[in-house]
């Protein structure tokens, strides 16, 4: 008797995997999670919804758009929210893509963007990094043809950590045919201390093709509650939320979001604490001789080719993020931690 069998667009596709866990969670580098905790209000106004978790929550958003709104300054149908921007990336490309289209991004860049992808069963484009991890955007440009419908530009780019200026993506974007996606992923923009860097929302209200990917899940500390959201021109957010499954943020996710919004001084204080520590940890490798791509995420980037696997093992019992044969990633966590890793680096680097 044969067995049920899956679409043959998943044949090529891996499974997520996520970092690797530590036995003290302070020793987690490996996810990009943020060290702390809750912002001020989060837990009171999240665990008020527990009460009525018998209830389906609000389909709508209505309230977390309507908070967006108001920060943002767009009306709430610029939004579109799901389980982490990764969700709703997902959402967008089955909305927009299907077999004999195509999807380009920067590689090596997000490791779900394979994955969300291939499963729309269109074509995956891969444009190489430049040698200084940055995306190279006249070739990505160049790669654009009459089945292109989404590019990807993943800004700061994980896992390599640097920004895609302004000016940069402004030109990339006047190459762009008006009816292709150009999804600028900002998962990490409240880290960016560059001035030349991409400004997203700017360019949103410059171009009907512009999206924007934004998450609760790295500054605002939401991770394990899994917000994110699109903000786009609304037939285009409305095609997002079309795409994804009701129900999917509840009202719990709501609330935190919300409260976290109403804490934006403690949020600041919070990133600039991690911005400071990863100033720290590029100084530090820097000065024992490892060649680090500018930071601008809560990470930082070696660049150890086949050797990556081996310096992770090596940094046992802090849990970083390898990628075999490219690199490794470093979060930036507690700072004895943090100072934990770079003296196991320098030791690597004295071998």
């Amino acid at each position: 008797m044969s067995s049920p069998s899956a679409r043959r667009a998943l044949d090529g596709i891996p499974v997520y995997k996520p970092g690797k866990s530590a036995a003290d969670e302070n020793y987690k580098l490996s996810s990009n999670e943020n060290p702390y905790g809750p912002l001020p209000g989060v837990m009171e106004r999240a665990g008020n919804q527990l009460g009525r978790i018998n209830r389906y929550p609000d389909a709508g958003m209505t309230v977390l758009y309507d908070a967006l709104g108001a920060k943002f300054k767009l009306s709430p149908d610029h939004f579109a929210a799901g389980t982490g921007s990764v969700a709703v990336l997902f959402a967008l490309l089955n909305a927009h893509c299907e077999a004999g289209d195509e999807i380009i991004y920067a590689w090596r860049s997000f490791e779900a963007y394979p994955i969300a992808a291939d499963l729309t069963g269109a074509t995956t484009v891969r444009v190489p990094l430049r040698h200084d991890a940055t995306h190279d955007l006249d070739a990505m440009a160049a790669a654009i043809t009459d089945r292109t419908r989404v590019v990807l530009v993943c800004t700061p780019n994980n896992p390599t950590g640097p920004i895609v200026k302004h000016a940069d993506l402004e030109a990339f974007l006047a190459k762009v045919p008006a009816g292709v996606i150009v999804v600028v992923d900002e998962a990490y923009v409240e880290f960016v201390r560059d001035p030349e860097a991409a400004d997203g929302l700017a360019l949103l209200a410059e171009h009907d093709n512009v999206v924007v990917l934004r998450t609760f899940s790295k500054a605002y500390g939401l991770a394990g509650l899994r917000v994110g959201y699109a903000i786009a021109q609304p037939a285009v957010a409305e095609s997002i939320r079309k795409a994804t499954a009701p129900f999917s943020v509840t009202d719990l996710a709501q609330a935190a979001a919300v409260a976290s919004l109403d804490s934006e001084a403690e949020l600041s204080a919070r990133v600039e604490t991690i911005v400071k520590e990863r100033e720290v940890m590029l100084v530090a490798l820097r000065e024992q001789g490892w060649d680090v791509p500018e930071a601008q995420g809560n990470f930082v980037w070696l660049a150890l080719g086949e050797d990556a696997m081996e310096f992770a093992a090596a940094c046992d019992p802090v849990s970083v993020r390898p990628f075999a044969g490219d690199g490794v990633r470093i979060s930036v966590g507690d700072p004895a931690v943090n100072a934990e890793f770079i003296a196991l680096a320098a030791k690597w680097r004295a071998k």
